[in-house]
């Protein structure tokens, strides 16, 4: 350790975020970065743990060497921080913008103080290495002759791809979508991960050799046996598009949308017009609810924000998670504690209130007399343990309320892949639909899978994860005995 009293001397320096004000008025990326000098003496915090438990699943799922890349960038080794960043996250640049860090929830330090802030250094670490030209295009030097299709080019398509590109195989990704990045791209507002970003690592992996095709849609516009005829194997990475719906009385009303058919729209508009082609569903001037804590919900707030909605409300389900670790939930188990994220800071901002309101159940939507929505009833809900341990829910009586509403968006997570494509290749799911397989060999020979049309719904650290452990799945099917390239080697890759 550079200075093994770092933990002890330096205290935790949180990301600078522009302010909540501010920031409504754009989607401009929320974060500025830190100073290197900053960076490094926060790097110094480290602990460089016996057990570092930020490496283990419960940590990061992609087994980043934490304690390595930030002891080297403490002590000013760049190039060298960046290799061991790459050595197992090929998108570091993803996800030091937007994943909710577990490393840090499970940090050793944070047993004691605050953890040490590992995204913000492996943002920094890659977008330095950007910036200085470490990042490169590389090409293998041979190829195998093996061509691979990958449907999907979200976080988990991407990491696959990159891969098994680098092993020397020949791979398409096709995307559905007129822009690629999947979840990246759509799912994702700006201002969380500015699209250029997103773009940017697309044209590094065009130009290492991987092909992509835009508007295509597998099982659609793309024929099925045509295209298991022209590659060797075939791995889905398609995400997990159904959502949740809420079957409640009134759910047929105008004005009430899943929260996709929201954001995907306004960051389309975004990116083709600025939003002044008007394709989205605009918030302004109204009274709007989302039902649905999660990311989705918080990006739901915050776009509506932006719109210019007349109100903002959020009405969760679960109960408000302590300040703090409860009794159980133990250091090193990931943290159940409550957030205020970047939405609810706007909201307060621009209203002078928390829009979230805890421990509702919603009964039913309300019409305003000419089929739109107008409103929506919910009831107050009490959790308890039954004799089995498990958590029941139980209405309080007299707690019924009406909150104002003419746009409600429904951000209640996702249920499964789009079944088209999985029907059309005979393949087996579980009962939500997801995509069964051992490891990541679906029941079909030749076919793979991976990311959360495989696991369900998860973070993009897990999917990159999948995709790249799929890749080497894929690998051994196409290279037999082969197959024994657990790692690659730089010396195997050629810069261009």
């Amino acid at each position: 350790m550079a200075n093994p009293l770092g933990f002890l001397e330096i205290g935790r320096e949180n990301t600078p975020s522009r302010e909540a004000a501010q920031r409504l008025g754009d989607y401009q990326p929320l974060e500025r970065p830190h100073s290197l000098e900053v960076i490094q003496r926060q790097a110094a915090r480290c602990m460089d743990c016996g057990v570092p438990f930020c490496q283990s699943d419960p940590g990061c799922p992609l087994r980043n060497l934490i304690p390595e890349w930030n002891e080297l960038l403490h002590r000013g080794h760049l190039g060298a921080a960046v290799e061991r960043l790459l050595h197992t996250n090929p998108f570091p640049e993803f996800t030091g913008r937007i994943c909710p860090a577990p490393c840090e929830g499970v940090c050793s330090l944070g047993s004691i103080d605050q953890p040490v802030t590992n995204r913000q250094m492996e943002y920094t670490i890659i977008e330095r290495a950007f910036d200085a030209g470490q990042v490169r295009p590389q090409r293998p030097d041979q190829r195998t002759g093996w061509a691979v299709a990958i449907i999907g080019s979200g976080p988990a398509g991407l990491a696959a791809a990159d891969r098994l590109n680098k092993l020397g195989h020949r791979v398409t990704i096709f995307e559905k979508d007129d822009r690629l990045g999947g979840l990246l791209m759509y799912g994702i507002p700006n201002m969380k991960l500015d699209k250029q970003v997103v773009a940017r690592r697309i044209e590094l992996m065009k130009a290492e050799g991987i092909q992509f095709i835009t508007g295509a849609e597998v099982g659609r516009n793309v024929d099925v046996s045509a295209l298991r005829d022209r590659f060797d194997a075939v791995l889905l990475a398609l995400g997990t598009s159904r959502p949740r719906d809420l079957p409640v009385p009134g759910r047929e009303l105008n004005g009430i949308h899943f929260a996709m058919d929201f954001l995907v729209p306004t960051t389309r508009s975004l990116l083709d017009s600025n939003l002044t082609d008007g394709n989205f569903l605009s918030a302004e001037g109204r009274h709007v609810v989302v039902i649905g804590g999660g990311d989705t919900g918080n990006d739901c707030i915050a776009t509506a924000l932006r719109h210019g909605c007349a109100s903002v409300t959020n009405i969760e389900l679960l109960p408000k998670a302590p300040d703090s670790r409860a009794q159980d939930n133990p250091w090193p188990q990931p943290p159940r504690t409550s957030k205020t994220d970047y939405g609810h800071q706007e909201a307060i901002a621009r209203f002078g209130t928390d829009p979230r309101h805890y421990g509702l159940l919603t009964q039913a939507f309300l019409d305003d007399g000419h089929g739109q929505v107008a409103g929506v009833r919910t009831v107050k809900v009490h959790w308890k343990r039954d004799a089995a341990g498990r958590q029941q829910m139980v209405e309080l009586p007299g707690t019924a309320r009406v909150f104002e509403a003419d746009m409600i968006l429904l951000a209640l997570g996702f249920i499964g892949p789009d079944p088209l494509l999985i029907d059309r290749l005979g393949l087996a799911t579980d009962e939500r639909g997801h995509i069964q397989s051992e490891g990541y060999a679906t029941s079909v020979p030749g076919i793979f899978t991976a990311g959360d049309c495989r696991r369900g719904q998860s973070l993009v650290a897990w999917a990159i994860a999948e995709g790249r452990d799929a890749a080497d799945a894929v690998e051994a099917h196409l290279m037999g005995d082969e197959a024994v390239r657990s790692t690659i080697s730089p010396a195997s890759l050629t810069s261009v």
